[in-house]
């Protein structure tokens, strides 16, 4: 496979294994196990002096394919692909990190990634410190002598928070940390945090990637040193793998991810800059805006906005139900990345898990709604919601 193949063609081709059938469109290996032709031959392979697969749990040739386009399309040199985001997120720090390690965070994650760091790891005698991820003194003044990983979101969600990705990883390498950074929002298309000096990316491929709603899926990335040493055998004996047939679903939903975030993005860019007009919205905060107070690390870190929207209803969780119940086109999900709009109220959604105090101080009101910008007409969606406005009381 060509290395200087462009994102667009990487994501058709790169990886593809064919069988002896030369089929056109990758194969599904829904197998369990594979058969070795002699005893020998089953002991080479356990002993890894020959290649070959051994249990679906460890990999698949489906999965192989799947984890090569990623590996391409992200610029890592290996990867494992799990079986949701969280398995991906949970397998990246859990791997690394044991009784007295401790983890520095940004406080601005989804609820679960919350939830491993703040909750589960401490259960296992590994400390975590959440901190407000914008400024770098924050970051340097948490680290510990036992610090081992930083992780972050960016954008973050719900609020679209940046966090300066080479700026954590300068302080990580002066301490020997690893960085691990969940580019959701971002994508891969529009931020590529190992280029940042980042260690180790993660996905849950069940947004973009899939985009599509149709299954569960996540990947870790980084280079295969970390991954042999860290993550090879965590993920063999805890057993995160992805199933074939999502690798398979995801292999297919990769295909079209350019021209799906690309529709996805103007969407967003022009909902956003009409949003930003309307006298019912307190507050608008979009990465491809001008107003966004971390326009300047946007400028240096991603190539495009993103397909995520986050705004402020003025009237509160009142005005925020009233407008999702009104929309027609745009649907109530608190998924995103999907083909098709959708919208959710973070404070009882999402982060319906943190305390008021910790909401708001991540700057999640009760007014907060994060719009997932999907691929329909510009215009029907901009008309959606001036329709479901003008239902909203002032």
């Amino acid at each position: 496979m060509s290395k200087t193949w462009r994102p667009a063609t990487q994501l058709v081709h790169g990886g593809t294994l064919r069988s002896q059938y030369g089929e056109t469109s990758e194969a599904i290996y829904l197998t369990q196990g594979f058969v070795y032709d002699t005893s020998e031959a089953a002991e080479a392979r356990f002993k890894g002096e020959t290649d070959g697969y051994i249990y679906a749990r460890y990999g698949s040739p489906t999965n192989d394919m799947f984890e090569k386009r990623m590996c391409m399309l992200e610029g890592a040199e290996d990867a494992r692909a799990t079986a949701s985001g969280m398995a991906a997120v949970s397998a990246a720090i859990l791997c690394q990190v044991k009784a007295g390690d401790h983890i520095v965070a940004a406080r601005a994650l989804f609820g679960s990634c919350r939830w491993v760091v703040e909750t589960l790891a401490p259960k296992y005698g590994i400390e975590c410190t959440l901190v407000d991820g914008r400024d770098l003194k924050n970051w340097e003044e948490a680290i510990r002598p036992n610090t081992k990983v930083f992780f972050l979101e960016s954008p973050t969600n719900p609020t679209l928070e940046i966090v300066d990705i080479a700026g954590v990883a300068k302080l990580a390498n002066q301490v020997g940390a690893k960085v691990v950074v969940d580019n959701v929002f971002a994508t891969p298309l529009f931020q590529k945090p190992l280029e940042l000096g980042a260690h180790i990316v993660v996905y849950s491929a069940t947004k973009h990637i899939d985009g599509q709603g149709r299954c569960l899926g996540g990947v870790v990335l980084a280079d295969k040193a970390w991954i042999d040493e860290n993550l090879h055998d965590y993920f063999r004996h805890t057993g995160p793998a992805m199933s074939p047939f999502n690798a398979w679903t995801l292999l297919k939903g990769i295909e079209t991810l350019p021209l799906r975030v690309r529709q996805q993005t103007q969407n967003a860019a022009k909902i956003a800059d009409f949003l930003a007009e309307q006298n019912k919205v307190a507050k608008v905060i979009y990465p491809g805006r001008k107003d966004h107070p971390q326009a300047d690390i946007i400028a240096r870190q991603m190539t495009g906005g993103s397909t995520l929207v986050a705004f402020e209803l003025k009237g509160g969780k009142e005005a925020a139900f009233a407008l999702q119940n009104a929309l027609d086109i745009i649907k109530i999900s608190n998924n995103l990345g999907d083909s098709k709009s959708l919208i959710t109220h973070p404070a009882t959604t999402t982060h319906k898990n943190l305390t008021e105090e910790a909401r708001a101080e991540l700057g999640i009101s009760p007014g907060t709604v994060r719009l997932s910008a999907g691929i329909e007409d510009t215009d029907d969606l901009i008309d959606d919601f001036a329709k479901a406005l003008a239902k909203v009381s002032a």
